[in-house]
């Protein structure tokens, strides 16, 4: 045992504190037991209709689990602490208005609403994207949802945060989760009552007898519903019901009713079995009153009837097959009367299948329930069923020296069953390419053999057509993934091709595009397309139709001249493209280093760096200052000083500089030293 002093807090301070000892106590499981009571969890929750008003006398204290919300701070705080849960459907679209009264006012009652439309009650716990709606403010009082309230959808911990929010719009059709949860420990209860809001909550449509059905002796009948009714409305004396013409009920249960608060299925056990006959069920006001109740009071109708037959026992034969897909390996059979598990073959020998193909059955399996009978059967094949066409599936006696037993008793005479396989498809298709200049026309052929009425044609994911041939213009270069998915209506397949287009023809080449006086100039051919010939004009006069040209030499007019070199494609499909570079030869590629420079941006000898450095390798340039001091570095001779450090321009005066590289063509070293003059 140990105590834990807690100085005066604020409110909110207190509630985070106490949350976070909560937390700690909750992970080592001695703060509170696990809710167990009926309505303290999402799979249990009370059934609730917007025309009630919800008394809650009592909280247990227990705790689940954490609850998700977005509260970043005391997200991982939140627990559905003392809990309860309540669960309604929404019938007319709108927003939802309630109020939570406490029964003691300074109690601090917390809650939120999931929609839990197609998901498992317990979803809440780990779907956030379940979320509609919350208020986990630390005030106490009165607490929900109410129109023009301006303070939103989500409010968290802390006495910041007001107690009512917004009304939440609800959809139609969906189910809804809302828990209740008590942040106090004194077990005082609350009210709940709805109103305010444009949404419904009440079913308009009454329940009804939806089928009857009868056990084999007939002494206990199974009724069904077409919607869950309350529990507490069911007289268990069976005066709820009358038989006709004869028959006497003994009591009624509802096997639901042990884990949760509505049913829709109902168990009628009678004093003495029905002989064989045609009877009558009929709805009347039991000895409580009235009828079965829904979740809103609305009463199932006096009179409602359901007409159900006792027959003598008889064999019951296969009733349906479950419609095969594409490609069948297991057939799912379904029987009027469910059939004592013990009695079907493992080995699948109370079956066998004949049709166009051989098809070979390997297992067969019930769903058992805990009575240990099944009313499907699940066949398993060898291979799967490929060829289309019509086959029988055959009930014999098994290995076992019988066919199946149903839970009456009866053992199922010898019969068989028709089912129709589909063919399955192919995608593969073929494609016509009508080739352009800059753009192809391609025709696509899809299949129709085995009965393919779906064509689905799509590039890179995108839908293009739905035509068994369609028509479609690419660019004439490119890769282009088309997908073919094809269909009968049962079996279906896709095939993906990677088309590679080619017929553009783009004229295109590499050379160096300025040499020093007696260099050749050279040139790498790199066009594409499918190409008949080439047409080169160097500029100097000569001409080739190589694909990979030989060097070429030009005039030394002993000035910087430029000349233009042209390449002409010619391709298959009659298309031409033309490119041209400039190539540019200089006066001399004497490597030298001015003696001045004047770096006053008026676009003359601005710069100071070597000319020509076009040959020399592994280049090293440097200028000091007279201090010694280093001004300019570089590498690259194309990389000029512009007579600054740092954006600062430097004094007039002499300056140092060393140049050191590699002859390109000869490989000699070479290291120079000198002297220029900064003039400003």
């Amino acid at each position: 045992m140990f105590i834990i002093q807690i100085p005066r807090l604020t409110e909110m301070c207190t509630r985070i504190f106490i949350s976070f000892l909560f937390s700690l106590f909750f992970q080592n499981n001695i703060y509170s037991q696990t809710c167990t009571t009926l309505g303290q969890t999402p799979g249990t929750a009370f059934p609730v209709c917007g025309t009630d008003v919800f008394m809650q006398n009592t909280v247990p204290i227990c705790v689940n689990q954490h609850i998700p919300n977005n509260c970043t701070a005391f997200s991982g705080l939140i627990f559905d602490k003392n809990p309860y849960w309540y669960k309604f459907t929404c019938y007319v679209s709108g927003t939802l208005g309630f109020v939570i009264t406490p029964n003691n006012i300074r109690d601090d009652y917390d809650w939120e609403i999931f929609d839990v439309t197609g998901h498992n009650p317990n979803d809440v716990y780990s779907d956030s994207g379940l979320i509609v709606t919350y208020n986990w403010s630390g005030r106490t009082g009165l607490t929900g949802a109410a129109a023009n309230s301006g303070t939103g959808l989500f409010n968290c911990v802390g006495n910041g945060f007001p107690t009512f929010n917004d009304m939440a719009s609800l959809i139609q059709g969906h189910e809804y989760l809302l828990i209740v949860s008590h942040f106090d420990d004194s077990q005082s209860g609350y009210q709940l009552s709805f109103g305010g809001g444009t949404a419904s909550l009440v079913d308009p449509v009454p329940p009804r007898f939806k089928s009857a059905s009868i056990n084999c002796d007939g002494s206990l009948i199974s009724l069904k519903l077409t919607k869950k009714v309350k529990c507490i409305s069911l007289a268990p004396d069976g005066s709820d019901f009358i038989i006709a013409p004869s028959g006497s009920i003994a009591s009624v249960t509802g096997p639901d009713c042990s884990t949760s608060f509505d049913v829709d299925s109902i168990i009628l056990l009678l004093n003495t079995p029905l002989p064989p006959g045609n009877y009558t069920l009929t709805a009347k006001n039991g000895s409580d009153g009235n009828t079965l109740l829904d979740n809103c009071n609305v009463m199932l109708p006096v009179g409602d009837m359901i007409n159900f037959t006792v027959v003598g026992l008889q064999p019951t034969p296969m009733d349906s097959i479950t419609p095969v897909q594409c490609k069948p390996l297991s057939l799912h059979l379904v029987f009027k009367k469910p059939m004592r598990c013990n009695s079907i073959a493992a080995d699948g020998s109370d079956f066998n299948v004949t049709g166009p193909s051989t098809v070979s059955v390997v297992t067969a399996t019930g769903t058992c329930d805990a009575n240990g009978v099944s009313s499907s059967i699940d066949v398993q094949l060898t291979t799967a069923v490929q060829l289309g066409g019509t086959y029988q599936i055959h009930l014999k006696n098994g290995r076992d020296g019988n066919t199946l037993i149903d839970e009456c008793g009866q053992q199922s005479l010898a019969a068989f069953l028709n089912f129709s396989v589909a063919d399955t498809v192919s995608a593969f298709f073929n494609y016509q390419v009508n080739a352009g200049c800059h753009f192809d026309t391609l025709k696509f052929s899809g299949p129709s053999t085995n009965g393919v009425t779906q064509w689905n044609w799509t590039l890179n994911g995108n839908l293009f057509s739905t035509q068994q041939n369609p028509t479609k213009v690419f660019p004439a270069s490119g890769q282009f993934p088309i997908k073919l998915s094809v269909s009968n209506g049962v079996c279906s397949d896709s095939s993906l091709v990677n088309i590679i287009l080619d017929d553009e023809v783009r004229a295109k080449f590499e050379t160096n595009n300025i040499i020093c006086p007696e260099d050749s100039a050279f040139f790498k051919n790199i066009s594409t397309g499918k190409i008949n010939s080439y047409l080169w004009n160097f500029g100097n006069g000569n001409t080739s139709t190589q694909q990979m040209p030989p060097p070429q030499k030009y005039p030394q007019p002993h000035v910087e001249t430029s000349f233009t070199v042209l390449l002409t494609v010619l391709g298959n499909n009659g298309c031409i493209d033309t490119t041209s570079q400039k190539i540019r030869e200089l006066k001399s590629c004497y490597i030298g280093v001015p003696n001045a420079f004047t770096p006053n941006d008026d676009g003359l000898n601005d710069f100071f760096y070597p000319i020509n450095a076009f040959k020399a390798d592994d280049l090293d340039f440097r200028v000091y200052n007279r201090w010694g001091q280093l001004v300019f570095k570089t590498n690259d001779w194309t990389q000029k000083w512009n007579g600054k450090i740092k954006a600062i321009p430097q004094p007039a005066g002499a300056y140092v500089w060393t140049l050191r590289y590699t002859h390109h063509d000869t490989g000699k070293k070479y290291s120079h030293r000198g002297t220029m003059m900064l003039i400003r």
